[in-house]
């Protein structure tokens, strides 16, 4: 580089200047996002007191302006699978950026995504290609597209509660009316209950199915198809020549203590697979639709259809070495063996509560992707407590359990779904017995206060009195 060059880019570089960006405007992000962006989400987060203020984030915790911790079992709606900058994920980002590939050029092959898809592939051994796109829901509609174009049959089946994105493609395979209402038109699918052979079959008799996407462990409620479904599932669609779709962009890449969740299930070979979220190392957006052989090439039938299916940022080299680096370091920090050994400690923990607790009815789910539900209580005194929030909407209680956990424990976690007495665990897969035994400690504590009238109940009329106002 000349001295001439060195100098503009230190006068390029000059002009702006992130650090001190955020130095002059962090105090306003809330203020920011009422203003520009969806001004609900601030209005949300200070009703329910998450309006925390993180100022840095390590592994499976972020840290606030004084140095507290906060144990993060949410992991970015599974996102940070291997945990917030990861060292190897960021030195990758900046071995690429360093190395100024000329990237995205349209027509030329880079070597990345051919790498990545080789990586992907080596752990999907039934599937032969990949599609890379931006996202979860991406990949959803990637697949979506090429079921329907092969089979030349225009309707998906998909699972009552089910959750594939939020794009119109993926909407229309949305389980939850809430998250549809509004937008229709949507396409011609159709909803059948989960693990329901019957209703598959009855279906598929029309002879107009395309597909069933499922996912292995759904995620609103965390719910989990009966034993051999996926099978028999698959068994009935080939013999009907329609396909199964594995949408796997939560549980995919080890959340489940396999590679994929559907793995779970011996013979199990989904037509097409769906994966994300994970595969980003948290950084840069990626989705990535894998399948047979016969299906990209039926998509992809002549040179005059060789962008009949493509995006823009798809396979840009950042998202490329990132996924390389979130697979190089599943492999060499073992990180679905510790999910495995992980899950089962902290799920056989939460579900020796059940005993304990007459609100905790259940505990489910595998590996580090854990369900706890709760229940009408049977003793007087906490069923006419249970009645006064189901009365206001159904949640609540959930949600009661939530806010103390984060607000008394700093530890953050979510409801599972709207209207659902569900919370859902997704943490970082990199977690160990410290953060289980953090995790079941401050749990025990909140049922404690729940279940003989503590400050539980205080915030639990403030909730009553937000949803009735709501209405």
């Amino acid at each position: 580089m000349t001295t001439a060059e060195s100098a503009s880019e230190s006068s390029q570089a000059g002009d702006f200047d992130l650090g001190k960006l955020l130095a002059e405007r962090a105090a306003e992000r809330y203020a920011l996002h009422t203003r520009y962006l969806n001004h609900q989400l601030p209005r949300m987060l200070h009703t329910i007191g998450f309006d925390k203020v993180y100022e840095r984030a390590e592994g499976a915790y972020f840290y606030d302006a004084d140095g507290n911790d906060y144990l993060d079992m949410l992991a970015g709606f599974g996102v940070m699978g291997i945990g917030r900058h990861h060292p190897v994920v960021r030195k990758a980002l900046h071995d690429v950026l360093d190395a100024q590939l000329a990237d995205l050029t349209r027509f030329d092959c880079q070597p990345l995504p051919g790498l990545l898809a080789e990586k992907l592939l080596a752990h999907s051994p039934h599937l032969d290609r990949v599609f890379f796109g931006n996202s979860g829901t991406e990949a959803v509609e990637g697949a979506l597209k090429f079921a329907r174009f092969v089979t030349g049959r225009p309707r998906i089946l998909y699972c009552a509660h089910a959750f594939h994105g939020l794009t119109t493609g993926s909407l229309s395979v949305n389980g939850e009316s809430g998250f549809r209402d509004g937008f229709a038109p949507l396409l011609p699918d159709t909803a059948v209950p989960l693990g329901d052979l019957d209703a598959l079959a009855r279906e598929l008799k029309k002879g107009d199915v395309a597909a069933l996407i499922v996912e292995p462990i759904q995620g609103k409620g965390v719910l989990t198809p009966p034993p051999g479904y996926l099978l028999a599932a698959q068994e009935l669609l080939h013999r009907n020549k329609a396909l199964l779709i594995a949408d796997e962009v939560q549980t995919g890449l080890g959340r489940t203590g396999d590679f994929y969740g559907y793995q779970h299930e011996d013979g199990v070979e989904p037509d097409l697979v769906c994966v994300a979220k994970a595969l980003s190392g948290g950084y840069v957006p990626v989705g990535a639709t894998l399948g047979k052989d016969w299906i990209f090439k039926k998509v992809y039938s002549s040179m005059d259809r060789v962008l009949v299916h493509s995006a823009s940022f798809g396979s840009n080299a950042q998202a490329m070495a990132a996924g390389l680096a979130v697979l190089s370091v599943m492999e060499n920090e073992q990180v679905v063996a510790n999910v495995r050994a992980t899950g089962e400690r902290l799920r056989s923990r939460l579900a020796a509560l059940t005993d304990r607790y007459e609100m905790l009815a259940d505990v489910r789910g595998r590996g580090l992707m854990i369900g706890i539900e709760f229940g009408r209580p049977t003793s007087l005194k906490l069923r006419s407590r249970w009645a006064m929030l189901q009365a206001a909407r159904k949640g609540l209680f959930a949600q009661m359990v939530v806010v103390p956990l984060l607000q008394r424990h700093r530890i953050l976690t979510q409801v599972s779904g709207d209207h659902m007495e569900v919370i859902k665990l997704i943490p970082p897969l990199i977690i160990g017995e410290r953060e289980v035994d953090r995790f079941v400690d401050a749990f025990t504590a909140v049922m404690d206060d729940a279940h003989h009238g503590g400050l539980v109940w205080d915030f639990g009329k403030t909730l009553v009195k937000q949803a009735v106002a709501n209405r």
